[in-house]
């Protein structure tokens, strides 16, 4: 008891306490309507559901939770958005955060919203390696979907853009866009939010992006609202930094007005910040 009291006393990254680390990364109590915003979002996702086609739970593997829905464009041969939902890597699914394909969608650009297995059913590396098994499984099915293979953007939100920065060196990649993410993981080892991943030191360097750059990669967009926690802000600017300092194409969108959850509308409106820097990903001549 006496230990775990000193521990929570004492500064332990950044010259941050335990209790004021679990702060620094405590976006629902950040955001005191954050429960009425995933009411919404859920509420909105069953409406996109209900009214625009989409192809539902396709499986790429045999476990409950590996499958996903692609949201086909109007049009043949057009760009696909791979769409990774948040939750601290333990909560949420993609019916939860589907409606973000409506901006997408207007552009006619084609949605793949993934699910994916939580911790602390798996760890965080199988996690990452059920991204890759899905996008290993949907990439060689997009032409009989109707899209472009060769015209992938991988997207995702909080924890999503996470994995989303996990994969964003592969060859079949055209870019990324980066949401709100947290990109280096020993603060996160360090906090309660441990609990439930069981980071080991090794683990959080190993799945860090900001430690594991690619050597090649597609153009990134980083993307933070500017109402989010400082620590948020900071992961954001330090990858983007690091990305930027390693000869890797990207962007800052820092975007005022918005917090950790009302930035999710600047995807799902056709006119949003956030579908502005996806459609920009999506031009072809973009890419290398």
């Amino acid at each position: 008891m006496l230990r775990e009291m000193v521990m929570m006393c004492a500064p332990i990254y950044r010259g941050m306490t335990r209790e004021e680390l679990d702060r620094a990364y405590d976006n629902r109590g950040h955001v005191p309507d954050s429960a009425a915003w995933l009411a919404r979002w859920a509420e909105a996702s069953a409406e996109l559901y209900r009214t625009t086609a989409a192809h539902r739970d396709l499986h790429y593997g045999a476990d409950p939770r590996q499958r996903l829905d692609f949201f086909p464009a109007h049009s043949p041969g057009r760009p696909t958005v791979f769409f990774i939902h948040g939750g601290y890597w333990q909560w949420c699914d993609k019916e939860g955060e589907a409606f973000v394909a409506r901006g997408p969608l207007a552009h006619d650009i084609n949605v793949a919203v993934v699910e994916y297995t939580l911790c602390p059913q798996i760890s965080l590396g199988g996690m990452v390696a059920e991204i890759h098994a899905a996008l290993d499984w949907l990439i060689p099915l997009l032409p009989e979907l109707g899209a472009d293979p060769a015209m992938l953007v991988v997207a995702g939100s909080s924890a999503g853009a996470h994995l989303a920065a996990m994969v964003a060196g592969r060859v079949d990649v055209k870019g990324t866009l980066l949401v709100s993410g947290l990109y280096e993981l020993e603060p996160i080892r360090l906090s309660r939010l441990n609990a439930a991943l069981q980071l080991d030191v090794m683990t959080s360097m190993h799945n860090s992006p900001i430690l594991n750059l690619p050597a090649r990669a597609g153009p990134a967009c980083f993307a933070v609202g500017q109402d989010e926690l400082p620590e948020m802000l900071r992961q954001t600017a330090d990858y983007l930094d690091a990305w930027v300092g390693s000869g890797l194409p990207g962007w800052q969108a820092t975007l005022d007005g918005v917090d950790h959850f009302s930035i999710m509308d600047e995807l799902a409106e056709p006119d949003g910040r956030l579908t502005s820097a996806l459609v920009r990903l999506c031009q072809p001549g973009l890419c290398p």
